[in-house]
């Protein structure tokens, strides 16, 4: 666990998360447990993240921060837009996802131009990024921002914001064709089949099994599922068992209207 030291700026979405400096000198976007969305959305944050770690895909770093009561007591930036009144950010046991760098230096983009797009140095994962979606039902679409590292001449994507994974607060799996999927449907021209998706079909289905699951979850705190360990494990079994499912819902994908892999032969 981090420590909260700096509250650096608000940022967009609706989570109404915020940037801040922690005592182990970086900086994490952090979710609040009393976001307009759901207490769950922690929850998902930390499974999802960390299981897309374990998948071999570019997601952040993931740490429980702690945001004390002083901090958001002399921080008015600290709050929760509920309509047309705020209320504070709860204290505690928060969700943070790791800044790729210092946000004084480093530039961070949510979009691309189509040239920049397609050079994009692990463009691949964003099919790695498709399993791990339609495994977990995120209902949302997939969001990633871009970034140029030191040393590095093009960008790479980090896939980010794993809350809508799991049906967000509901914790159930509406499977439907389109979901999980990258509006811009360039970063699939290099799938050309099935095989496309494979490293991470085959780890999905041979390598992420309860006893993992078992092990992110411990480190959940209980409190970003209000102490529902009897809800948790089952909705665990569920995913457990929708391992054997991917491959037909890539399938349902590629045979929406949509056609998102131009490039399937």
């Amino acid at each position: 666990m981090v420590l909260a030291l700096e509250h650096i700026r608000r940022m967009r979405g609706g989570a109404q998360s915020h940037l801040m400096r922690c005592d182990d000198g970086g900086y994490y976007v952090v979710k609040f447990q009393n976001n307009p969305q759901h207490v769950r959305i922690l929850a998902n944050e930390m499974l999802g993240t960390r299981l897309a770690a374990r998948l071999g895909l570019p997601v952040p770093r993931t740490e429980v921060v702690e945001v004390r009561r002083e901090l958001i007591e002399l921080t008015g930036e600290l709050a929760m837009q509920l309509g047309l009144g705020k209320e504070p950010c709860r204290p505690g046991k928060q969700f943070g996802s790791r800044y790729p760098g210092d946000p004084a230096r480093l530039t961070v983009h949510d979009f691309l131009p189509d040239e920049q797009l397609r050079e994009t140095e692990n463009l691949a994962d964003f099919a790695g990024m498709l399993v791990f979606d339609k495994w977990t039902c995120n209902t949302n679409g997939r969001q990633a921002v871009f970034s140029i590292e030191p040393g590095r001449s093009r960008y790479q994507a980090m896939m980010i914001d794993q809350g809508f994974c799991f049906n967000a607060g509901e914790w159930n799996f509406p499977d439907a064709p389109l979901r999980g999927l990258y509006p811009r449907h360039r970063v699939y021209e290099h799938v050309t089949g099935i095989d496309s998706f494979e490293p991470w079909l085959a780890r999905v289905e041979r390598r992420v099994g309860k006893a993992e699951l078992g092990e992110i979850a411990d480190e959940i705190p209980p409190e970003w599922y209000n102490d529902e360990y009897e809800i948790l494990g089952a909705m665990l079994d569920r995913l457990i068992a929708r391992r054997a499912r991917v491959r037909e819902l890539i399938f349902s994908a590629r045979d929406s209207g949509r056609q998102p892999f131009p490039n399937w032969k």
